[in-house]
Protein backbone atom coordinates (compact mmCIF):
# COMPACT_ATOMS: atom_id res chain seq x y z
CA UNK A 1 0.00 0.00 0.00
CA UNK A 2 1.50 3.55 -1.06
CA UNK A 3 2.27 5.95 1.77
CA UNK A 4 0.20 9.38 1.34
CA UNK A 5 1.89 12.33 0.10
CA UNK A 6 3.58 14.61 2.69
CA UNK A 7 1.94 17.22 0.48
CA UNK A 8 -0.42 18.20 -2.31
CA UNK A 9 0.19 20.38 -6.06
CA UNK A 10 -2.62 22.41 -5.99
CA UNK A 11 -3.00 25.51 -7.82
CA UNK A 12 -5.09 28.79 -6.85
CA UNK A 13 -6.32 31.04 -9.82
CA UNK A 14 -7.80 34.30 -9.85
CA UNK A 15 -8.95 36.56 -13.02
CA UNK A 16 -9.89 40.21 -13.73
CA UNK A 17 -10.07 41.60 -16.99
CA UNK A 18 -6.83 43.26 -16.96
CA UNK A 19 -4.75 40.55 -15.06
CA UNK A 20 -4.82 37.09 -14.17
CA UNK A 21 -2.39 34.63 -11.57
CA UNK A 22 -2.34 31.29 -11.29
CA UNK A 23 -0.36 30.17 -8.25
CA UNK A 24 1.07 27.04 -7.53
CA UNK A 25 1.13 25.31 -4.14
CA UNK A 26 1.70 22.45 -1.86
CA UNK A 27 -0.12 22.32 0.94
CA UNK A 28 -1.08 20.02 3.33
CA UNK A 29 -3.55 16.84 3.13
CA UNK A 30 -6.54 18.15 4.71
CA UNK A 31 -6.62 21.44 3.17
CA UNK A 32 -9.37 23.70 2.50
CA UNK A 33 -10.48 25.50 -0.21
CA UNK A 34 -9.90 28.35 1.89
CA UNK A 35 -6.92 27.74 3.33
CA UNK A 36 -5.39 27.29 -0.05
CA UNK A 37 -6.70 30.62 -0.75
CA UNK A 38 -5.19 32.36 2.48
CA UNK A 39 -1.83 30.54 1.94
CA UNK A 40 -1.64 32.08 -1.81
CA UNK A 41 -1.08 35.21 -1.16
CA UNK A 42 -3.73 36.41 -4.03
CA UNK A 43 -5.94 38.27 -0.82
CA UNK A 44 -3.14 40.21 -0.50
CA UNK A 45 -2.56 40.97 -4.42
CA UNK A 46 -5.99 41.38 -5.01
CA UNK A 47 -8.16 43.42 -2.04
CA UNK A 48 -11.28 43.09 -3.70
CA UNK A 49 -11.69 39.34 -3.34
CA UNK A 50 -14.23 38.76 -0.58
CA UNK A 51 -14.49 35.50 0.20
CA UNK A 52 -17.86 36.35 1.64
CA UNK A 53 -19.21 37.46 -1.96
CA UNK A 54 -16.91 35.53 -4.18
CA UNK A 55 -18.01 32.42 -5.62
CA UNK A 56 -15.56 29.75 -5.37
CA UNK A 57 -15.14 26.19 -7.62
CA UNK A 58 -12.59 23.76 -8.28
CA UNK A 59 -12.46 23.15 -12.14
CA UNK A 60 -14.99 25.36 -13.11
CA UNK A 61 -17.37 23.40 -10.74
CA UNK A 62 -19.01 25.33 -7.58
CA UNK A 63 -17.70 24.56 -4.68
CA UNK A 64 -17.68 25.25 -0.98
CA UNK A 65 -15.05 27.40 1.11
CA UNK A 66 -14.89 24.46 3.36
CA UNK A 67 -14.08 21.45 1.02
CA UNK A 68 -10.64 19.66 1.54
CA UNK A 69 -8.64 19.53 -1.65
CA UNK A 70 -7.17 16.46 -3.49
CA UNK A 71 -4.29 16.65 -5.39
CA UNK A 72 -3.57 18.79 -8.89
CA UNK A 73 -7.11 20.39 -8.16
CA UNK A 74 -7.35 24.28 -9.25
CA UNK A 75 -8.82 26.60 -6.87
CA UNK A 76 -10.72 29.23 -8.58
CA UNK A 77 -12.12 32.41 -7.25
CA UNK A 78 -15.05 33.84 -9.38
CA UNK A 79 -15.76 37.68 -9.81
CA UNK A 80 -19.24 38.99 -9.43
CA UNK A 81 -21.33 39.07 -13.15
CA UNK A 82 -21.18 42.98 -13.95
CA UNK A 83 -24.75 42.17 -15.78
CA UNK A 84 -27.23 40.01 -15.83
CA UNK A 85 -27.06 37.16 -18.79
CA UNK A 86 -30.68 36.81 -18.99
CA UNK A 87 -31.37 40.33 -19.00
CA UNK A 88 -28.45 41.10 -21.42
CA UNK A 89 -30.49 38.89 -24.18
CA UNK A 90 -33.68 40.37 -23.86
CA UNK A 91 -32.08 43.65 -24.60
CA UNK A 92 -30.40 42.22 -27.75
CA UNK A 93 -33.55 40.45 -28.45
CA UNK A 94 -35.54 43.43 -28.28
CA UNK A 95 -32.82 45.16 -30.47
CA UNK A 96 -33.30 43.13 -33.06
CA UNK A 97 -37.49 42.36 -33.18
CA UNK A 98 -37.98 45.82 -35.23
CA UNK A 99 -35.77 45.19 -37.79
CA UNK A 100 -37.15 41.71 -37.96
CA UNK A 101 -40.98 43.42 -38.35
CA UNK A 102 -39.75 46.23 -41.03
CA UNK A 103 -38.63 43.50 -43.84
CA UNK A 104 -42.31 42.39 -44.42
Amino acid sequence: MAEPASTLPVEVAYARPDEQVLIPLEVAPGTTVQQAIELSGVLEQFPEIDLAKNKLGIFGKITRADTELRERDRVEIYRPLIADPKESRRRRAAKKEPESESKD
